[in-house]
């Protein structure tokens, strides 16, 4: 091309790198602990939304969390290796799960039916369970229908001595809209379940309805224990300042700019040919893409900042790369992209990312792929941390 020039670079480093802040892992668990009624359940599942559920595992629970929650078995047994001994609930499992190990590890269990119940008991030892109620979302969880006969079960197998009823626990479907009357339905669901429960001789200890948003904004959710899981990397469900809610986003991407080239106008970009420059401008290569977790749909809306300024992702948003605007200042190979962080210095958030992707936070930060490394910004002195 006429007037084309490219600048590459060889790093000693050009992968990607996802950091997670756990000073601010640690402000935020003492955020939810203030504002819990009962006690927190620092959820580390899919190894702590795929940021080391160790690491951010202790980091709640020296801030005030005293429970840890997965969803499967085997994800509680790695915390168990790792040597964390704190209370800790598994409650997404097939009925031949391995629940020996359970009962062997000190893992708590959820029962959702009949059939897990018996599988449960017939396991060699006590296992210490926790019977989960649907209370309208048709997903886990005993239907209504259901639930008077697993807590008479559940009665019997605890006279038998085969299991411990310790609890009882409900997922609400609408707590990010706390003027949603569903939640209204879900909390008298749920405390109908506890009181069926208590009248079949059963006498659990925690009670747990609210996850990360109804612990944010739904006080009447608060039994003895809340269950936050992304609440921990800040995410606030939009409910932000106006309702109290001041938690600090824990994750940062980053990645060099492998290439950059000084353009004319009506240059061509990416697949498609998408986008066309209108002036001669400077195009970057980031060497993330949608196998990286960046949604393909962002693709003409996204954006990232470079020396400072946010600059826009150009063209669609390809498998392994994506081409971003620099302008006619331009950037050198080499230099710093932040993809997404706290915002604190003008660039794109999480939320930013959801909003261009038509999606919803969790799934830009669970998707990030295994290509990108991970690290941990530990800050110093966590406990004095505001």
């Amino acid at each position: 091309m006429t007037g084309l020039a490219v600048q590459s670079h060889a790093a000693t480093s050009t992968r990607p790198r996802l950091t997670v802040d756990l000073a601010s892992v640690a402000r935020n668990t003492r955020l939810f602990a203030e504002r819990a009624a009962g006690t927190v359940m620092a959820v580390v599942k899919a190894d702590g939304y795929g940021y080391g559920a160790s690491d951010v595992a202790r980091t709640a629970l020296a801030h005030g969390a005293t429970w840890l929650g997965v969803t499967r078995l085997d994800e509680a047994l790695v915390l168990r290796d790792a040597g964390l001994v704190a209370p800790l609930l598994s409650w997404l499992n097939p009925v031949d799960a391995d629940y020996a190990s359970a009962i062997a590890r000190d893992v708590d269990v959820a029962v959702p039916s009949l059939e897990h119940l018996s599988a449960v008991a017939a396991t060699p030892g006590r296992a210490r369970v926790h019977l989960h109620v649907d209370v309208g979302m048709a997903r886990d969880g005993a239907p209504p229908a259901v639930w008077g006969r697993l807590c008479r079960a559940a009665r019997l197998a605890e006279l038998r001595g085969e299991v411990k009823v310790v609890g009882v626990m409900g997922h609400l479907g609408c707590a990010d809209d706390p003027t949603d009357e569903c939640n209204a339905i879900g909390r008298t669901r749920f405390s109908w379940a506890v009181d069926v429960a208590h009248a079949a001789g059963l006498r659990p200890r925690e009670r747990h309805l609210a996850a990360t948003a109804a612990t944010l904004a739904d006080p009447r959710a608060h039994h003895t224990l809340s269950r936050v899981g992304a609440g921990l990397y800040g995410i606030d469900y939009g409910l932000g300042p106006e309702r109290g809610v001041l938690l600090r986003p824990a994750l940062t991407l980053t990645a060099p700019l492998v290439q950059v080239r000084r353009v004319q106008v009506g240059t061509a970009v990416g697949y498609g040919h998408a986008h066309r420059t209108d002036r001669a401008t400077h195009l970057g290569l980031v060497p993330l893409g949608y196998a990286d977790g960046l949604p393909r749909a962002a693709s003409g809306r996204a954006e990232v900042l470079v020396r400072g300024r946010r600059r826009p992702v150009v063209g669609r948003i390809s498998m392994d790369q994506v081409v971003v605007d620099l302008g006619p200042e331009g950037a050198d190979a080499g230099e710093a992209v932040t993809v997404f962080g706290p915002g604190t210095c003008g660039e794109p958030t999480v939320a930013d990312w959801a909003a261009w992707s038509g999606t919803i936070e969790h799934e830009i930060i669970t998707g990030i792929g295994a290509r990108v490394e991970r690290g941990t910004l530990a800050g110093t002195h966590l406990r004095s941390l505001a």
